[in-house]
């Protein structure tokens, strides 16, 4: 017979006029496939399998021309079933009311269990045997899909645990495994039944929780989790407390798996900073989204020098004349108008493109002096103040650029008023004074800005060159109805003339705030009373109109 030189199962299947199916002939191997399967027996494939069910109305589909030539199929349940593909394949007619086609029988189980088996691999932490990232992804498109009782929802935690990397490096990775494999169960001990753990990452971890009273579900999940990891690990011979952080996001109808994992995974960056854990809350992700695109606008627009100083006019309290400017950073974009600097500057700080920024800033500052000077014709009683960020102390060779910048203008080191603020002291007070001391030794004023809103230490101010402070517009601006700003505003004013220093006020508004902080002994204001942040070529213009009031 033809059909045994076959290597695969197959039969022919015959249909009759009135489409009734018949089997007609098979080979041996047939006969094994269907005593392996679940059919009781081999006389009860006509009735089981030709007469109704998946088989047979796939096969009257074909003979009608509406199915494919393949069918894949399961037989069976659970670890024993089996799995099959059947390919069909027209045979010529013997007689002509009748159809028939030839059925081959390939089974797939092992192929189906071994690609089983190497996907939950895949999707399998091997250290902790937790789910990993992709499963995690996974479980929250089907956790979206599954509405449940349609009483609550479920959101996402991501839990990264704190200082793991520094536990590896002084304990080795065996240990660091061991802390890993531990946390995981306790973190598993924390959850309800139905709430699901996976892997995500080195040291975080993704949690789905069914919220059945809506987010206060997901705060005591939270809670729990940290009431858990309370208790010391013990790692060797050591007993170590850890801590970790949690961030939660709330899934909203249409949320996408990735999405959600994300917006907790940005809370969880939240929760690093403040302590607690934090919930996601909608529009964060998309004002982060926003600093990025500043950021990458921010080095194209310093590239392309599209960058501006605006000159604000620092005024001498007792004459009205003006003794200098600060120098203001400014950007117009192209496309998305002006930008203030409280949104780039904190951006530039977060990238370190500040030490970019303010090494232009001084080079444009330094410029600006000489062009006034060129275009007086004599050297002008002028200083600028240029603002310098603690991350530029910290990270960069500050002496060597305000040289470079005024070897480059051509002018003296006493035109230059460098302003800082009192955290580039607190992070690192022995580079600090290094670092001042080399500012001094080019003839440039020191003044430390927002004085008293900080972490003020007198210590610092008897040890450091310090010739100004600038008294912040806090203070300032109540001034003329809190006691305590008043008291404040003294009390700075007698410590900066009992260490010979000068003062600045800023915010200056109105013009009694003016008089009052002159009379009190402050020597230079600056604020909108007197003008807002100047171009070059107006700031100029100012100084001339204001010298002429002698």
């Amino acid at each position: 017979m033809l059909l045994d030189a076959l290597p695969i199962a197959a039969a022919v299947i015959s249909r009759g006029c009135t489409g009734t199916l018949t089997l007609d002939a098979h080979n041996n191997r047939f006969e094994d496939a269907v005593a392996q399967s679940t059919v009781p027996g081999f006389d009860k494939v006509t009735e089981t399998c030709l007469r109704d069910g998946l088989l047979h109305d796939h096969l009257q589909g074909w003979f009608d021309g509406r199915n494919s030539d393949e069918l894949d199929f399961r037989d069976g349940w659970g670890l024993e079933a089996r799995h099959y593909r059947l390919r069909l394949a027209l045979l010529p007619n013997a007689a002509l009311d009748r159809s028939r086609a030839l059925l081959s029988v390939v089974d797939r189980t092992t192929e189906v269990r071994t690609e089983r088996s190497l996907r939950e691999e895949m999707l399998r932490d091997s250290l902790t045997g937790l789910p990993n990232r992709v499963a995690f992804s996974e479980m929250i498109e089907a956790a979206t899909l599954d509405k449940g009782d349609g009483r609550g929802g479920h959101a996402v935690l991501v839990v990264d645990l704190a200082r793991f990397s520094r536990i590896n490096e002084s304990m080795g990775s065996l240990a660091g495994d061991e802390l890993l494999i531990t946390f995981a169960r306790r973190l598993i001990s924390a959850l309800r039944a139905g709430d699901r753990l996976a892997r995500t990452g080195g040291n975080e971890f993704g949690i789905i929780v069914a919220l059945r009273r809506g987010v206060a579900d997901a705060n005591r999940a939270a809670d729990r989790i940290l009431e858990t990891i309370s208790t010391p690990f013990r790692l060797s011979e050591l007993e170590i407390r850890v801590e970790c952080a949690i961030g939660v996001a709330v899934a909203t109808a249409g949320a996408d798996a990735e999405e959600l994992f994300r917006n907790a995974q940005f809370a969880c960056k939240q929760a690093k900073g403040s302590g607690r854990p934090e919930i996601y809350e909608p529009g964060e992700a998309s004002a982060a989204r926003r600093r990025f695109s500043i950021e990458t606008e921010l080095r194209r627009a310093l590239d392309r020098d599209q960058l501006d100083l605006a000159y604000q006019p620092l005024i001498d309290l007792n004459t009205g004349e003006v003794a200098g400017f600060e120098a203001l950073a400014r950007w117009n974009h192209p496309d998305r108008g002006e930008i203030s600097p409280n949104e780039f500057i904190p951006v530039a700080e977060e990238s370190g493109l500040i030490l970019s920024l303010g090494r232009w800033a001084m080079h444009r500052a330094a410029a600006s002096l000489a062009q006034w000077d060129a275009t007086a014709g004599e050297k002008l009683p002028v200083k600028v103040a240029v603002n310098l960020s603690a991350i530029q102390v910290a990270r960069d060779d500050v002496a060597k650029v305000v040289d470079d910048a005024l070897r480059s203008a051509k002018i003296g080191g006493e035109r230059i008023s460098l302003e800082l603020t009192e955290s580039c002291i607190v992070q690192d007070p022995g580079r600090a004074t290094r670092v001042f001391d080399a500012l001094k030794s080019l003839d440039t004023t020191l003044a430390m800005d927002d004085f008293g809103t900080g972490y003020s230490s007198l210590a610092y101010l008897q040890r450091l060159p310090i010739d100004v402070l600038k008294i912040d517009r806090s203070f300032v601006s109540a001034l003329m109805v809190d006691p305590d700003s008043v008291a404040i505003v003294r009390a700075v004013l007698s410590l900066a003339e009992a260490l010979n220093m000068k003062t600045t006020a800023e915010g200056i508004e109105t013009r009694e705030l003016a008089a009052t902080l002159g009379a009190l002994g402050c020597d230079l204001g600056q604020g909108f009373y007197y003008a807002r942040p100047l171009e070059a070529d107006v700031a100029l213009d100012f100084w001339r109109s204001r010298r002429r009031r002698r």
